[in-house]
C-alpha cells in the first residue's frame, strides 16, 4: 500500500459539514445537501476552491455514512486530537525529538506501537472499498441536487443554447485487450465512466472479447470521457465515437447564431476555464483514490 498520505486525514470531515460526532445518518445527509448545494461546480464553474468543496463535502458524506468507514476514521480523529493534546503539553525541546524520532519511524515503515496496521492504514483500506463498490447514498444525493438545480438554477446564456444532446445516437465504442489478467467487467467500466456523469447504459460484447458501448447523458461527459479517461495502465481502455456529432461550428450556422465579439470571446473564455478545472479536478479525484 502506498504511504502517500491522504489529504482527507488532514480535514475533520464533521467540522466540514458543520455537525457533531454524535449526527445519525439524516442530520449528515441533511447538511451535506445544504453545504454542496451552495458550492456545486454546475452553480460555480469558475469557482476553483467551490469545486474542491464540492468533492471534499461528497467524501465527507460517502465516509460518515457509512458504518465501517465512519468507524474507522473516527479512530484515526479520536487518535488525532489525542497525539495533539500530547504535543501541546511538552516542552519545544520535546517535541523537536518526538518529531524527529515520528518521522525516522515513518521513513522505516515502524508503527510505533504494534505491528498490526495502522488506523490511516486501515482508514485508506475503507476508503478504496468505498471507491470500488460506490456509494449509492452519495449517488441519490447528488442525483436529487442535479434536478434540484435543474428546476430553480438557470445559467445565463451569453447566446441562444445548442440543440439538446441526444445521448442515443451518440454513443462511445470502447476497445481493449482481453485477457484474463487485466480484462474488465462491467461493473469495473462503470466505476471508470460514471464520475463523468450519468450513464445511461453500458454493454459488454459477449461475442467478441474486450469491446463494449456506452452511452452517456451529456456530451460535456463524453468528451471529458474521450479526452481524459485511461482505464488501468496496465490495459489501457480507448474510446472513439460510434457517430460524432457534428462541429460546433456547423451548429451554429445552421441555428443562425449571432452574438457581438466581446459576448463570443467571454464565451470561449469561460468554456476553457471550465475544461481546465475539470482536467484538474479529475487528477485530484485519482490521486486521492490511489
Amino acid at each position: 500500500m502506498s504511504n502517500k498520505k491522504n489529504p482527507l486525514f488532514d480535514v475533520n470531515l464533521y467540522d466540514l459539514l458543520g455537525i457533531s460526532l454524535e449526527a445519525d445518518v439524516t442530520e449528515i445527509r441533511k447538511a451535506y445537501r445544504k453545504q454542496a448545494l451552495s458550492c456545486h461546480p454546475d452553480k460555480n464553474p469558475d469557482d476553483i476552491k467551490a469545486v474542491e468543496r464540492f468533492h471534499e463535502l461528497s467524501k465527507a458524506l460517502e465516509i460518515l455514512t457509512d458504518a465501517s468507514a465512519r468507524a474507522a476514521y473516527d479512530k484515526v480523529l479520536k487518535a488525532k486530537k489525542a497525539a495533539e493534546l500530547r504535543t501541546k503539553q511538552l516542552d519545544s525541546k520535546r517535541q523537536k525529538l518526538k518529531a524527529d524520532l515520528e518521522e525516522r519511524e515513518r521513513a522505516a515503515g515502524v508503527n510505533s506501537y504494534t505491528n498490526r496496521k495502522s488506523d490511516e492504514e486501515v482508514l485508506q483500506e475503507q476508503i478504496l472499498r468505498l471507491r470500488n463498490e460506490g456509494s449509492r447514498l452519495l449517488e441519490e444525493e447528488q442525483q436529487a441536487m442535479r434536478e434540484h438545480l435543474k428546476r430553480n438554477y438557470v445559467e445565463p446564456q451569453l447566446v441562444p443554447s445548442k440543440p439538446e444532446f441526444d445521448s442515443t445516437q451518440h454513443r462511445i465504442k470502447i476497445k481493449w485487450k482481453s485477457n484474463q489478467a487485466t480484462d474488465y467487467t462491467q461493473e469495473q467500466l462503470l466505476q471508470y465512466l460514471k464520475k463523468y456523469g450519468e450513464v445511461v447504459g453500458l454493454v459488454v460484447n459477449s461475442k467478441k472479447p474486450g469491446r463494449a458501448m456506452v452511452e452517456l447523458k451529456t456530451r460535456e461527459a463524453c468528451d471529458m470521457v474521450l479526452a481524459y479517461e485511461k482505464g488501468n495502465p496496465a490495459n489501457p481502455l480507448h474510446f472513439e465515437w460510434v457517430k460524432p456529432p457534428s462541429s460546433d461550428k456547423v451548429e451554429e450556422q445552421q441555428h443562425n447564431v449571432s452574438a457581438s465579439a466581446r459576448d463570443y470571446e467571454n464565451l470561449v473564455m469561460r468554456k476553457l476555464r471550465q475544461a481546465e478545472e475539470r482536467k484538474r479536478l479529475i487528477e485530484q479525484m485519482k490521486k486521492d483514490d490511489e
